[in-house]
């Protein structure tokens, strides 16, 4: 029986400019909300006192992020063989969880507002809402490129664009209560900007918890693992196989290799490396494989 574990990273995800588009995006997106608060205080509107809170949580959500990116370069050691990696997986986590109580908070707060509406500016309102939305528009197409290749980026583009979704939705309300005087209007917006984080978060709470349990990525099947090393020659069986993510960018997967009972040393070699190469296609960069050969697992049915 043989062990052998690969760390190739040919296929890996390279990451770019994402320091610069998190430095930006905190200070641009911790600007504005000093904005929003500032004029929310002092004509009372709940939506951009609601949008500034939701503006605040974001700009936590991308220092997290980008703390956990500097983790992600400390060298791995005897307490911690993976390094810090796990860290970018529980920032998501958390950032999504911390969002979900504001959704709370806003409800609550608009629900009480709707029925005791104040009057106020509504071209305030949409002159503020309308600076939000080119601070959020250009930050967010800061993260365009790497959105699909790491989570903690993705969640950041998504929140942002969300942002602007909803600075639009305000500088429409504004104008709204500026020719018809519905006050109430308020609200309703402070609400829909609940919803759109609601359903811009749940994703990446699902996605995130379910890599905080060792679950496998969402993007990987073990069904077309099974597959790939069943296509090679020489393979009869891959069984117990566990497949994991390590950070947000990396994965990593255990499985036994069983072979044919004739297959030489130097193939049972290339059949490995042939396996880990399609598997790095896959998006798994950390494998370990224990082979056996067919007659030392009749446990498996392939005796």
């Amino acid at each position: 029986m043989e062990h052998d574990h690969a760390h190739h990273h040919n296929h890996s995800v390279t990451l770019t400019n994402v320091n610069t588009a998190f430095i930006v995006g905190i200070s641009l997106n911790f600007l504005f909300v000093i904005i929003e608060v500032g004029v929310g205080l002092s004509i009372h509107s709940l939506s951009l006192l609601s949008d500034a809170g939701h503006n605040l949580a974001d700009v936590g959500a991308l220092a997290l992020s980008l703390l956990a990116f500097r983790l992600l370069k400390i060298r791995a050691n005897e307490n911690y063989t993976y390094g810090y990696r796990k860290t970018s997986i529980l920032v998501a986590l958390f950032n999504s969880m911390v969002l979900l109580v504001s959704i709370g908070a806003i409800m609550y707060e608009a629900a009480h507002r709707f029925f005791n509406p104040e009057p106020m500016p509504g071209t305030t309102i949409a002159l503020v809402a309308g600076i939000g939305i080119v601070i959020n528009a250009v930050t967010a197409l800061m993260f365009l490129r790497d959105k699909d290749k790491d989570l903690n980026i993705k969640s950041a583009y998504l929140h942002l664009m969300s942002d602007a979704v909803v600075s639009l939705g305000l500088v429409i309300g504004g104008i709204i209560m500026f020719y018809t005087q519905w006050f109430w209007i308020d609200s309703v917006l402070s609400m829909v900007v609940a919803v759109v984080i609601f359903f811009s978060t749940w994703g990446v709470l699902k996605h995130s918890l379910r890599l905080s349990l060792d679950g496998v990525p969402e993007d990987i099947h073990v069904d077309d693992i099974k597959a790939a090393a069943l296509k090679i020659i020489g393979v009869k069986d891959l069984h117990h196989i566990h497949v994991w993510a390590i950070s947000t960018t990396e994965n990593a997967m255990t499985a036994h290799l069983v072979l044919h009972q004739d297959i030489t040393t130097e193939q049972e070699l290339q059949i490995k490396y042939k396996l880990k190469h399609q598997l790095e296609h896959q998006n798994i960069q950390h494998i370990t494989l224990e082979t056996e050969r067919e007659n030392e697992n009749c446990k498996a049915k392939v005796c």
